[in-house]
């Protein structure tokens, strides 16, 4: 599984005029921005302002009524979920997705995407409770257990760029400070969507804010973070310095 021993070479995602919905129904306007290979973006915004559209969007699970999704090159949009996957995003659902009548291993399993089973070991690597855990139905883990063994498995098929949707929600401190850790020793390409600001913030190297469907801001993480109006304008929110 990837980590900090070098920089990302692949993973460029560039997202260029977007504009999707659901049917007819349009949730995000011209969206634009880039993320270099190995960067960590936080995509942040209040309830409702499509930042899970967006997510469902550049995977496929939308209506794209314009504007392009390009990863290394590729372009994406006409491409389904299945080969888009391919092509190396990884996506991890708010909803988590994984079957809870399997175990943990054979959870796993589904996500080798045809790697050799003896990967299985880097998932234990970075998550060393689903070690202890691989015989477990997915019914039987809690749920920070079952958020590490959504995010291994995304992982295991090496994707280049990986999407994360609230990954932290509805997790105890500790947990979340343990997953937030194993997300920054990875090397490849990120894009966030967390409603703790604070850790997105901490995580990311640059912030794109929504507002009903369009872009209303994209910078640096750590000058977001310490522009107050900026933050309680868009997000409703000031963290402490």
């Amino acid at each position: 599984m990837p980590t900090t021993k070098g920089p990302a070479t692949k993973g460029r995602l560039e997202i260029s005029g977007l504009t999707a919905g659901y049917g007819q129904t349009r949730i995000i306007e011209n969206l634009s921005f880039t993320v270099p290979a190995g960067g960590r973006l936080a995509l942040l915004g209040r309830n409702g302002v499509g930042k899970t559209t967006t997510l469902a969007t550049l995977v496929g699970q939308t209506t794209r009524h314009g504007g392009s999704i390009t990863l290394d090159g590729v372009e994406l949009g006409k491409l389904n979920s299945s080969a888009r996957a391919a092509a190396g995003l990884g996506y991890v659902p708010q909803t988590r997705d994984i079957f809870r009548s399997l175990t943990v291993e054979e959870n796993l399993v589904t996500g080798l995407k045809g790697r050799p089973r003896s990967a299985l070991e880097e998932a234990y690597t970075l998550f060393p409770r689903l070690g202890e855990r691989r015989r477990n139905g997915g019914g039987e883990l809690s749920g920070g257990e079952q958020q590490m063994l959504s995010v291994a498995r995304a992982l295991l098929g090496k994707p280049t760029a990986l999407l994360l949707d609230e990954p932290l929600e509805g997790l105890a401190p500790v947990i979340c400070d343990q997953l937030m850790l194993a997300l920054s020793q990875l090397d490849m390409t990120v894009i966030l969507v967390e409603q703790q600001v604070d850790r997105a913030l901490d995580f990311a190297h640059e912030v794109v804010m929504l507002d009903r469907g369009r872009v209303v801001h994209h910078g640096p993480a750590a000058a977001a973070r310490d522009d107050h109006a900026l933050m309680e304008r868009h997000l409703g929110v000031s963290l402490a310095a």
